[in-house]
């Protein structure tokens, strides 16, 4: 007798890890509307509006501002595969896992990676980066992560895009998990090409990226001496679909994740910008307060460390595997582990979009407390809530 599937039920979890994070109850709802064709009218009304909320968060006039089909990864694959061609040189920021997933792709496009280096937790110099666009002139694009995932470190951007135009370069920004918790200004920093995804600080579910494309990028694409060598991915006919007037049929576009997109951009509008990243900022600095009570130090120094994202170094003793697992089994808490040279080393932990919240950084205090407390890992276990409470008397408007 063939075994029936059973009803899918999946756990209750409180998510934050690097992502997904939590979803508003109102885009779980959107995606649950019914569906419209892809070419109806009313469909095409949904496409702008998203369009136009997009512009909005990027703090850009690009037309060309849209979401590509696909999770964060598809977005840096589209803007690379889109920008760069065979015999192209890159300069690319690598301090961390994300960098050298840029670099992996530039190599792929028959392109040659200059890998301008830093250690991880550390940020990559605005000197740096000029040393290579002038010792490897000509460049045809800066690559760099503003908000790097793997480490916590949040990227100055500004003087790099003055570079990047002084240098007559591409500047390319991967904005996965800073894209609405933290300011991304594509026109005022001088950025060409930045993208981002929808499972982080956006509160959708994974499966879509947005993407942004300014003139100076639009232009190199239109000289390219070779055609861009994905066509899911080719922007010059996914803009015949989603800018241009003909609204030529491209690929049959994730309908229910639109709507959900497009109810994840009115909650963040409803909120507001400053206020949105004020309350990541208020409950970060809670959070890191806490984790510093119980020895868990930052990685990332302060003047460059991400509200969104913590990456902090495990205290010597505890065993950061049992204390992910425990928290999953036990509380329901999702956080993650360390990539790379960090595996085993430190704890990634989101506070993006809906996860920022104080009865979140409450949550996770209070368990690891407990976790710690059990253990006997640490002498200043138990304190972690006091920690955060003082930080919290220190700031306003916080949730």
């Amino acid at each position: 007798m063939v075994e029936r599937f059973k009803h899918l039920s999946p756990p209750a979890r409180l998510l934050l890890g690097p992502g997904p994070s939590m979803v508003h109850p109102r885009v779980l709802q959107a995606m649950s509307l019914p569906l419209i064709g892809h070419l109806d009218p009313e469909f095409l009304k949904i496409m702008d509006d998203i369009q136009q909320m997009l512009r909005q968060l990027f703090r850009t006039r690009n037309p060309l501002t849209i979401p590509i089909s696909g999770t964060g990864s598809a977005g840096m694959e589209a803007a690379l595969v889109n920008a760069v061609e065979p015999g192209d040189t890159v300069v690319i920021g690598v301090n961390g896992v994300f960098g050298a997933r840029m670099a992996a792709i530039v190599d792929r496009c028959g392109a040659k990676s200059i890998r301008v280096e830093a250690p991880w937790g550390r940020i990559i110099e605005p000197a740096s980066i000029e040393a290579a666009l002038v010792q490897y002139a000509p460049v045809k694009a800066v690559a760099i992560v503003h908000a790097e995932t793997s480490t916590g470190v949040d990227q100055p951007l500004q003087e790099i895009g003055v570079l990047c135009r002084r240098y007559r370069a591409l500047f390319i920004v991967d904005a996965v998990t800073s894209l609405g918790g933290m300011p991304v200004n594509v026109d005022g920093w001088g950025i060409d090409l930045c993208y981002s995804g929808t499972q982080k600080c956006l509160s959708c579910p994974p499966g879509l990226a947005p993407l942004t494309v300014g003139e100076r990028a639009l232009a190199a694409m239109r000289a390219r001496k070779s055609p861009c060598p994905s066509w899911y991915f080719d922007l010059a006919l996914i803009a015949d679909y989603w800018v241009s007037a003909k609204r030529v049929y491209h690929h049959t576009a994730p309908i229910s994740m639109l709507y959900g997109l497009r109810e994840a951009l009115r909650v963040i509008d409803e909120e507001g910008a400053a206020a949105r990243f004020a309350r990541h900022q208020v409950n970060s600095a809670a959070l890191t307060a806490g984790l510093r009570a119980l020895g868990c130090e930052p990685v990332a120094d302060e003047a460059h460390r991400l509200t969104t994202l913590h990456c902090v170094a495990v205290p010597a003793g505890v065993d950061e595997a049992a204390v992910r697992t425990a928290l999953l089994h036990e509380y329901g808490i999702e956080i993650g582990g360390g990539l790379g040279p960090f595996q085993g080393k430190v704890w990634r932990i989101g506070l993006m979009g809906e996860s920022s919240t104080r009865a979140n950084v409450w949550s996770l205090l209070s368990a690891l407390d407990n976790l710690f407390l059990a253990k006997g890992w640490v002498e200043r276990a138990g304190l972690a809530l006091e920690a955060a409470s003082r930080a919290y008397s220190e700031e306003t408007g916080h949730k």
